[in-house]
């Protein structure tokens, strides 16, 4: 590997994770203060697994185990990682909605296109979710989000209308379980890796072992 040759790191992630936008702000943040290029290496993940029926669609009566005393909670944590890495959020926690095709376009164009697009792409998703608190779900926001990338609305639709794409993000999900990836969002890096919304300093030790 050459030395302008970016270094990866791998990254698995949901949409409708607010820790993994938290998560990928202090990532954001570790780069901008050190000379490490790092690239993302992005890995979907379905955190409503468990709600998903056969046709794909989600199933919001499944008890999933978490009460409303779980999701203040993860409120008071979201809101204090807010404050820590200096991140402006929505705070509805967003439990209806989903990021299946999100994440079907996002692997679309992880395969056809080029990095930038992609990373464009994926920000922008997260952005419209967290501090805009837009629905994600709905094709018309993802073709517009994909449109300010630089890529035809009928590509789009056509990756959102494509089984096979479907089946290959269900393969993702699957082989990120079989893998050992139980939450998100995780981070690794060569042989180690971080789950949460690590601190920027804690990607130094995690990137550079310090």
């Amino acid at each position: 590997m050459s030395d302008d040759t970016p270094r990866r790191i791998q990254v698995y992630s949901d949409y409708v994770c607010p820790f993994c936008y938290l998560g990928r702000a202090a990532l954001d943040q570790y780069q901008s203060t050190h000379e490490t290029e790092l690239e993302i290496e992005w890995h979907p993940f379905d955190l409503r697994s468990h709600q998903r029926r056969p046709d794909g669609t989600l199933d919001t009566s499944v008890d999933d185990g978490k009460d409303e005393a779980y999701f203040e909670r993860a409120k008071e944590n979201v809101r204090r990682l807010q404050e820590r890495y200096g991140v402006e959020m929505e705070l509805d926690l967003s439990r209806n909605i989903d990021s299946f095709d999100a994440q079907v376009v996002s692997y679309y164009l992880r395969e056809h296109e080029d990095y930038e697009t992609w990373l464009a792409f994926d920000e922008a998703v997260f952005e419209a979710l967290w501090t805009e608190g837009r629905d994600i779900g709905h094709d018309s926001v993802l073709v517009e989000l994909a449109e300010g990338t630089g890529v035809d609305a009928a590509e789009v639709r056509s990756a959102l209308e494509d089984e096979t794409l479907d089946a290959e993000l269900r393969d993702r999900f699957g082989a990120a379980r079989e893998r050992g990836i139980t939450g998100v969002p995780t981070f690794v890096y060569g042989e180690h890796g971080a789950r949460g919304a690590i601190p920027p300093e804690q990607f130094g030790r995690l990137v550079e072992g310090v």
